[in-house]
């Protein structure tokens, strides 16, 4: 099972960054470079939970997010994702004297051939990832 655990320090407080991770309206596409238009989809959605499709066409998935706002905790169930197969994310977010620590934790459970072999890349993908989380959640 591959997996990733790193950290990123973000200006935000801890709401505002769960905020960012849990907003599902049409300006996610523009907040997150990594979600297009056309690979975006809120399926349903309650007060702490939704089921999306988020990506763009090299890789998309089907994730259930939950949040616990007393927890400051971001639970993402990916029930299918191309091309790395099911898996999750975990966000915990840390109140710090500059804004939140935010600990990401991913992993994936690949079931094909090319998704076990793709996925082999996961546990080195971390600077690719912070990167990812540069603009949205205002990391340093």
């Amino acid at each position: 099972m591959p997996s990733l655990h790193f950290h990123v320090n973000s200006s935000m407080s801890p709401d505002e960054v769960m905020g960012v991770l849990t907003n599902f309206s049409p300006s996610r596409v523009e907040e997150w470079s990594s979600i297009d238009a056309e690979h975006f989809q809120v399926h349903e959605r309650g007060d702490t939970w939704a089921e999306v499709t988020e990506g763009n066409d090299k890789s998309w998935e089907r994730a259930r997010y939950e949040w616990d706002p007393s927890a400051n905790r971001v639970t993402v169930t990916t029930r299918d994702s191309v091309p790395f197969g099911s898996g999750g994310w975990q966000f915990q977010m840390t109140p710090t004297d500059n804004g939140t620590r935010v600990d990401v934790r991913l992993e994936r459970h690949p079931t094909s051939f090319k998704s076990k072999m793709l996925s082999s890349i996961i546990p080195f993908a971390g600077p690719v990832f912070r990167k990812s989380f540069k603009e949205p959640l205002h990391t340093t």
